[in-house]
């Protein structure tokens, strides 16, 4: 686990480094400054480190992937802010959100700014390599595809869990599986080590959404740093709120419905909403998921050829996996 820390800190620290200069003197600075403005905000990381270390699995290096790894995070980065537009969210990490901290033009023109620089600088580290470009624009693709269907579900008054699990796994899951997929190709793997590395990133961003989902209603406001219950303020229809439904019946299923029809619930109501999860045994459901696609991840692992590959990607399975925000 220390060398995994050391070694995650180590690339998060040179990606941080590069990304707060990506944008730096380009000009219009109407345009530029709030693309740096985002850049520079503070994150896990998560997915230009699932770059990195699927290359390095795949056995390239680090400086064979640096541009792809900034490229996704720029991808990653354009999804939130449009995110925000639609969500018309004031806050992002901490900060102001960039319609809130400039105006909606420029937040728009921000982002599509982002998307072009995110193509820019991964065709720096392609070499011809047109599968991979295929990859980051499928991960694009549906990307939006599940923002539409996240959308949709929030007029839609029936939402089955199936879909749910779609949802989340175009708007979240296909984006870390693009980047698990696109390191492994340019680090030089073969067929059978893009394709587990793609799997693994996959059930891992599945895992992750669900863990989020768990952490909404089960952390510790400071630590999460937003209000704990948020999803059952907004109404969202949510893993562990569409178990609930179908497991649910009577006056249980009558509250979950009317938290539905009025759009959401106060903050005085969420220990009530916490209660019937509980009784219903929704938590340890979500709980096992988790648990379930992170084995599933882990057994997409035996492929790679050095065991200290498996164990570095074993260790951030069970980091996400245990993770209190």
């Amino acid at each position: 686990m220390e060398d995994f820390n050391k070694l995650y800190t180590e690339v998060k620290t040179k990606i941080d480094g590069l990304l707060a200069n990506v944008m730096k003197g380009r000009q219009p600075a109407s345009l530029y400054e709030p693309a740096d403005y985002i850049m520079d905000s503070p994150g896990k990381r998560l997915r230009p480190v699932l770059v990195m270390f699927s290359a390095k699995a795949a056995g390239g290096s680090f400086e064979n992937v640096t541009n792809a790894a900034l490229a996704v995070e720029m991808l990653h980065n354009f999804t939130l802010v449009h995110d925000d537009i639609m969500d018309n969210s004031d806050t992002r990490r901490g900060n102001p959100t960039l319609h809130i901290k400039y105006d909606l033009s420029t937040a728009i023109l921000t982002g599509d700014v982002l998307l072009a620089a995110a193509y820019e600088y991964l065709q720096k580290d392609l070499k011809g390599n047109a599968r991979a470009v295929e990859f980051f624009t499928r991960g694009l693709i549906e990307v939006c595809e599940g923002q539409s269907l996240d959308k949709d579900f929030e007029v839609r008054e029936s939402v089955s869990l199936a879909e749910y699990v779609e949802m989340i796994g175009k708007k979240t899951a296909a984006l870390s599986k693009m980047c698990c997929a696109v390191g492994a190709i340019l680090g030089g793997g073969n067929d059978e080590e893009v394709e587990a590395l793609a799997d693994y990133g996959w059930l891992v961003g599945l895992a992750f959404q669900i863990q989020d989902d768990l952490l909404d209603i089960t952390a510790d406001t400071k630590t999460l740093g937003k209000p704990v219950g948020g999803d059952i303020l907004e109404g969202k229809k949510t893993f562990l709120f569409l178990t609930a439904l179908e497991k649910s019946s009577g006056e249980e299923r009558e509250a979950l419905e009317r938290l539905v029809a009025n759009k959401g619930a106060t903050p005085a109501e969420i220990p009530y909403y916490r209660d019937i999860f509980d009784r219903l045994g929704v938590l340890d459901d979500a709980r096992y998921e988790v648990e379930r696609l992170t084995l599933q991840a882990l057994d997409r692992l035996k492929v790679l050829k050095l065991e200290e590959d498996r164990e570095l990607f074993t260790t951030l399975a069970n980091a996400l996996l245990n993770r209190t925000k």
